[in-house]
């Protein structure tokens, strides 16, 4: 793996605390729920994957004392559950990840609580494994779009900080690099976190792939030189449209990406998908606190008692979107009629 972003051993679950990076390379231990929760809300762990494996572990060890018969048990996984679910609105894999535990636990007629203890934690490593495997079909589907020399401008961090260790956007990025294609790899700094900056650029560097970074509004000149011939990113929620939430900035480049003729596609697993909701109007867009924008990283850059928005995503229209890059292939448009397999194949897991 390019990096290693958890670590589950002796009932802790060890997170590279990515608010260090790119200067210190710490670990937080998680040995309970509400650390879980902490880490996953205070961006310790980010990435829509990510959170979603974190949950699954931190849903184990907020049952793991439990003590009670089978009733109770299943009562309070649902509060763990609902508790967990809370700490970050926006990306829709922590939900799908924990609803998929509990619904594969109700099902089970095990009345030993211990086993069902046990199960949780199985479900949670089996959530773990399965990312690493999606993200690497990703990588090898979205890699036959791209030509060897070829541009590539991405935005936010969505690589194997992101996810179980390799990636979705940057998953594309190494499956190029593994069938010996060298990009010209040019990465957002992303205001106000610099997840690009400090990340991917941090995760590339490890990788031994060179990259270079631009800050957010640097882009539109970038495009118009003719140095990018494909954009390509993440997503926290896809609607069932095709509407897409990813960090901030993503609509930008997509609007961008309109006007300069250049593909812009979105790599993402199928527990990103929400086909609960027929469109972006229904995802819920998390707003951070102003902090991260006057204060940022401990130093004042705005004046004492201005107004600041924070929003931590925003939603592009699927009507700029080229194609999805999933585990199951590339989906084009028309959404309606490519997303038709994956929806089935959610509904029968």
């Amino acid at each position: 793996m390019p990096v290693r972003t958890f670590e589950f051993k002796d009932h802790r679950l060890k997170l590279l605390d990515q608010r260090k990076l790119p200067c210190v390379e710490t670990w937080v231990e998680c040995g309970n729920a509400r650390k879980v929760y902490w880490a996953i809300q205070n961006m310790v762990v980010r990435g829509a994957p990510a959170i979603g494996v974190a949950g699954g572990y931190g849903l184990y060890l907020g049952i793991a004392a439990w003590r009670g018969d089978r009733k109770c048990f299943l009562k309070e996984l649902h509060r763990v559950a609902e508790y967990l679910k809370s700490s970050r609105p926006t990306g829709v894999n922590l939900r799908n990840v924990i609803d998929a535990i509990v619904a594969r636990i109700e099902k089970k007629k095990e009345t030993d609580v211990n086993s069902l203890k046990r199960f949780v934690l199985e479900e949670a490593r089996k959530a773990h494994r399965e990312d690493d495997q999606i993200c690497r079909a990703i990588g090898r589907y979205g890699a036959k779009l791209f030509k060897n020399g070829e541009g590539v401008l991405t935005h936010c961090n969505a690589g194997g900080l992101a996810t179980s260790g390799y990636g979705t956007a940057l998953g594309v990025i190494y499956g190029c690099q593994e069938k010996g294609k060298t990009l010209d790899v040019y990465a957002d700094e992303t205001r106000p976190l610099l997840q690009g900056a400090r990340l991917t650029a941090w995760e590339l560097k490890k990788s031994g792939i060179k990259a270079t970074v631009i800050c957010d509004n640097m882009a539109a000149s970038l495009m118009r030189s003719g140095k990018i011939d494909r954009i390509v990113v993440g997503a926290d929620r896809i609607a069932a449209n095709g509407d897409t939430a990813n960090k901030i900035g993503t609509y930008n480049l997509a609007v961008l990406a309109r006007v300069h003729k250049i593909p812009f596609y979105i790599a993402a697993p199928s527990t990103t998908f929400d086909f609960k909701i027929t469109s972006g109007k229904q995802i819920p867009i998390e707003e951070r606190h102003g902090e991260e924008i006057t204060d940022g990283f401990g130093r004042k850059t705005v004046p004492l008692g201005v107004k600041v928005w924070n929003p931590a995503f925003d939603v592009t229209p699927h009507a700029y979107i080229a194609a999805f890059i999933t585990e199951a292939g590339v989906l084009r448009p028309p959404f309606s009629r490519s997303f038709k397999k994956l929806k089935a194949g959610l509904e029968m897991s």
